[in-house]
């Protein structure tokens, strides 16, 4: 982002977002946040400039920070998350029409705090609620990923909300998911899977799993 570099220094309106001092800055972003509509705004579709970084965190929780201290306020928290975006460079931002601010993310914007199965076999559909309120069905643009915690040798589901954003599966969640997991077989292999929308989704392979359960 060197190029931008003097378009920083010479913008107000970045100085103020970058200072982690004013105030002011996260108020002038919180009112052109809330005009950008709301429910999820289409980030996607904005190209502003960059205007630096704000001191602003999403913990493993799903916690928000500003200047290190929690933001108490859900309807605050719920207005930023409608202006989330995760570009390619895997860096998350907040995004209005005017301004692109980066934030820090410590593992997923999000976190699944609830779930619905209904149905059964081809027929089940899972649908999680996320802590910000998005309701999600897996399934067709909205895939289930697990990935191994090798640090704990546990699990770590996420489904795909929007964009390349993603909640985490809080563990209690985790526990309801598996319970409606099966044995398929995906390509010759016998794998524990979860089916929902029509769609498979893979969590390890059936022997490893046995082996687990032993």
């Amino acid at each position: 982002m060197a190029e931008r570099s003097e378009h920083r220094q010479q913008s107000p309106s970045a100085q103020s977002l970058t200072s982690a001092t004013e105030a002011l800055g996260l108020e002038a972003l919180i009112s052109r946040a809330a005009r950008a509509g709301k429910g999820p705004a289409p980030v996607e579709r904005w190209n502003p400039d960059f205007c630096g970084d704000l001191d602003m965190e999403i913990k493993a929780d799903g916690t928000w920070f500003y200047l290190g201290t929690p933001i108490g306020r859900m309807p605050l928290v719920q207005l930023f998350s409608s202006v989330l975006r995760k570009d390619l460079d895997g860096k998350t931002y907040l995004v209005t029409p005017v301004e692109r601010v980066g934030i820090r993310v410590v593992d997923a914007p999000f976190i699944a705090v609830e779930m619905n199965a209904s149905g059964s076999g081809d027929e089940q559909v899972i649908t999680f609620r996320t802590n910000v309120g998005d309701v999600v069905t897996a399934g067709p643009g909205h895939p289930l990923r697990f990935v191994d915690e090798n640090e704990t040798g546990g699990l770590k589901p996420y489904v795909l909300v929007r964009g390349r954003l993603e909640a985490l599966v809080a563990r209690a969640v985790m526990y309801e998911l598996v319970e409606h997991g099966e044995e398929i077989d995906i390509d010759g292999k016998a794998m524990f899977a979860v089916r929902s929308g029509g769609e498979v989704y893979p969590i390890m392979p059936a022997d490893k799993l046995k082996r687990l359960s032993a």
